[in-house]
């Protein structure tokens, strides 16, 4: 009598996560996601932990919870995983200004950006 239960939006050998409202532009969070694209979960993380980009602890942060999906509500083996996608969106931009010479306002941008982080297991195909 009650609703459908929602579909999966991923396969029964992944999982993913989100981390949403990173402050730094997405060309500059996309160098960070494109580091990790393809490589097993120990890889990136070690990568990602001596990164010297500043956004790559909220990306290494993300990684660690697509891993704690994965496990905790798929059951899936952490040392099969495999970070299959990775990719940028940009979110909110706040707009900010400062006064310039002749009474013109001088426009600055502070953009927002968000990553998903999709984890499958390699043993399986899907």
């Amino acid at each position: 009598m009650g609703m459908e239960k929602n579909p999966r939006r991923v396969a029964d050998n992944e999982a993913m996560a989100i981390a949403r409202m990173l402050k730094t532009s997405p060309q500059k969070l996309n160098l960070v996601a494109a580091m990790i694209r393809g490589k097993k979960v120990d890889k990136a993380l070690a990568d990602l932990t001596f990164s010297k980009k500043r956004v790559a602890g909220e990306v290494k942060k993300c990684l660690q919870s697509a891993i704690a999906n994965a496990e905790n509500n798929h059951g899936l083996d952490v040392d099969e995983l495999v970070v299959v996608e990775a990719w940028v969106g940009k979110n909110i931009t706040l707009k900010r200004g400062r006064p310039r010479a002749r009474g013109r306002f001088g426009k600055i941008m502070k953009p927002f950006a968000e990553i998903t982080i999709k984890v499958r297991q390699k043993g399986e195909t899907a």
